[in-house]
């Protein structure tokens, strides 16, 4: 069996122990098989460890703990149980893999370990086709997706027309339904979305099924789709999971499908006529329409979605938290040797041991956060300043000496090779950063530099930065791209390149 990574481990733990969810509602919202969710259970029982996890446990220890290594017993020596019975057996109320291959691992300790053996019995039976049931209980299901149609807003000022997304969100049993506008269809506004419709709804469903949006669902997969991180993230502040509808499977949806329909025909169709300035204006009248179909008496029913809502899904819901969901990306970084990562063009210490490593980033409007392992590694406060460094002192080695085997010294070296100019000016810019390995990204980019236009041009690129006292890598490359290094300088002004002066630490004081 393919094992799984940490994350979706941690979430079937989570979707089990936190929010009670059966091995087969966990399957369906994970998109994986039953029998594996039940297999991390079992071993979940098997490690000692208690819910919640501690939050000092590693990533790598959790996998030790559920994954300890296997004796190492010689092939031959481990019988190969007999798969008819195995099937046989399984068909019997109650019985499971598991204790299946206890039963077996009881008889012959040497025997395969778990997950061989659910490998070789599922090449054996083949693949069994599943399907999917959709029942709508009480709280149990939340439908989202956006309406085919889109409003038009103009911009008082210029009259300039944008369209503004009209995003449904359904509940299951009762169908109160809620409508609002966003500019985009894209994550800050489809996570905002559900934030304001849980408020709305006073509470939170226990599944949330989405359309396979790219911006909720970042590979759609008919039996695996991969969500979003910050989706997930947001699903796990309120409690909930999120089960995707399939690809090409309408009947999935068919709740919200219909939901976009009323919301077409009752609000959107009674809103064409009307202009909005504003996206607020139209928020205002959608609301309005919104309560409208809401209290609407149903044809077939009695009552109405408002009154549906207040019996059937209001007592089922679950509590909304103490705080909304702030929305935040991720992103996979990896850190450079100056033990920095980007994110939108500002750069972010991390402890210096982790160079090189690829590291998951949180980033919202106020803060930049950095986790090695499922570990929070590093906490900034965010800078909208692009191409400076945030550094927290404690990141640092000592004394500030190499990282990664590099060196102010061996930078300045380098540069040296090319030339005089090209050593004066990688010395210049690490001296004008408070710490010189802040500068070490714009120093191997002017020094690569030399394989595209050769180091003579390089060389004399340098001379001239340093005249007109030129300090960036964009300026090196300006210079080189422009073939400005080929005009000819004043003599006089070159000879002052090699006078001393106080603001240059000189070669020796990287030693």
């Amino acid at each position: 069996m393919e094992r799984l990574s940490m994350r979706k481990i941690r979430e079937v733990l989570r979707l089990h122990l936190a929010c009670g969810l059966s091995a087969r509602r966990i399957a369906q919202s994970t998109a994986i098989g039953r029998t594996t969710v039940g297999e991390y259970l079992q071993r979940f029982n098997a490690s000692g460890l208690s819910w919640p996890l501690p939050e000092t446990l590693s990533d790598t220890e959790l996998e030790q703990r559920l994954f300890p290594p296997a004796p190492k017993v010689p092939t031959e020596q481990r019988p190969v149980p007999d798969w008819h019975q195995v099937h046989t057996e399984l068909r019997r109320p109650g019985v499971t893999q598991f204790l299946l291959w206890q039963e077996y691992k009881q008889a012959y300790p040497a025997g395969f370990q778990y997950s061989w053996f659910c490998d070789q019995y599922r090449l054996w039976r083949g693949t069994i086709d599943r399907s999917m049931r959709q029942s709508h209980l009480a709280g149990e299901k939340l439908f989202v997706d956006y309406a085919g149609q889109t409003v038009e807003v103009t911009d008082r000022r210029t009259g300039e027309l944008r369209q503004a997304q009209i995003f449904v969100a359904v509940l299951g049993a009762s169908n109160y339904t809620y409508a609002e506008a966003t500019w985009s269809q894209q994550l800050a506004d489809w996570i905002g979305s559900h934030v304001r419709a849980f408020d709305f709804f006073g509470g939170v469903s226990a599944v949330i099924v989405p359309d396979n949006l790219k911006s909720g669902v970042h590979k759609a997969h008919r039996y695996e789709p991969d969500l979003n991180p910050s989706y997930a993230e947001m699903a796990r502040h309120y409690g909930t999971s999120v089960l995707p509808a399939r690809v090409r499977k309408p009947k999935d949806k068919a709740k919200v499908e219909g939901g976009v329909l009323l919301v077409e025909r009752w609000i959107l169709a009674a809103l064409r006529n009307r202009t909005f300035f504003s996206l607020r204006e139209l928020n205002q009248a959608i609301r309005a329409l919104l309560d409208r179909l809401n209290q609407r008496a149903f044809k077939k029913l009695p009552g109405s979605r408002l009154e549906h809502l207040q019996k059937i899904d209001k007592p089922a819901l679950m509590p909304l938290p103490a705080t909304p969901y702030v929305f935040a990306e991720w992103k996979k970084a990896r850190v450079h040797i100056d033990y920095h990562v980007e994110v939108d063009g500002h750069y972010y210490s991390v402890p210096h041991t982790l160079v090189k490593r690829q590291l998951d980033v949180r980033y919202s409007t106020t803060t930049v956060e950095c986790f090695h392992q499922g570990q929070r590694v590093a906490s900034h406060v965010r800078s909208a300043l692009k191409g400076r460094h945030t550094t927290v002192a404690e990141h640092m080695p000592k004394a500030h000496r190499e990282v990664a085997q590099w060196t102010p010294k061996r930078l300045i070296d380098w540069a040296q090779k090319t030339g005089p100019a090209t050593a004066s000016l990688i010395e210049t810019i690490l001296h004008r950063r408070k710490y010189p390995q802040q500068a070490f990204r714009t120093c191997l980019g002017i020094l690569r530099l030399s394989q595209g236009y050769g180091e003579d041009r390089l060389e004399a690129a340098c001379r001239r930065a340093l005249l007109i006292g030129a300090y960036s890598y964009k300026s090196l490359d300006s210079i080189l791209r422009n073939g400005l290094d080929r005009q000819t300088t004043d003599p006089q002004q070159e000879l002052s390149l090699t006078v001393e002066h106080d603001d240059i630490r000189g070669a020796h004081y990287y030693h």
